[in-house]
């Protein structure tokens, strides 16, 4: 009994991951792509120090370039050597590791749409609250 229990299980596992295979590996060339094509710079055109609206753009470029959070350290310290705001380097590196825009029709496929497209939707709004805050709180130290 047991038995058959481990092999149904051990089943539907093996076609859950052959199922998804392909969309994993076109999120990860879609990222690839992406990543490569923006220049080093352009982050420096796109924040303009507004408090509000910095949080707001870093979240929704860094929803778009996903990846992974060791990267972000790299990242995160650069942009803010380049001067832009702690505000939005913190919700850029959150939704980067949280917010998946481009790995979305693979999180649909396993997950369902429904807790996919909320998942996503909360990451993004509290990635915006938590680095308003962080900038807000860091600001009195």
């Amino acid at each position: 009994m047991i038995h058959l229990q481990i092999q149904k299980a051990a089943d539907q596992t093996y076609n859950s991951i052959k199922r998804s295979i392909l969309p994993l590996l076109s999120v990860l060339l879609a990222i690839a792509l992406f990543m490569s094509a923006i220049p080093k710079n352009f982050y420096n055109k796109i924040f303009t120090g507004n408090g509000f609206l910095d949080p707001l753009t870093g979240a929704l470029f860094g929803s778009v370039a996903a990846g992974n959070p060791v990267n972000s350290y790299v990242i995160g310290g650069e942009l803010l050597n380049q001067g832009i705001g702690l505000a939005a380097v913190t919700a850029f590196i959150l939704s980067w590791v949280t917010v998946g825009v481009i790995q979305l029709p693979a999180e649909i496929l396993m997950l369902g749409k429904k807790f996919a497209l909320l998942r996503n939707l909360f990451s993004f709004i509290s990635a915006i609250i938590i680095a308003i805050l962080v900038a807000f709180i860091l600001s009195f130290i």
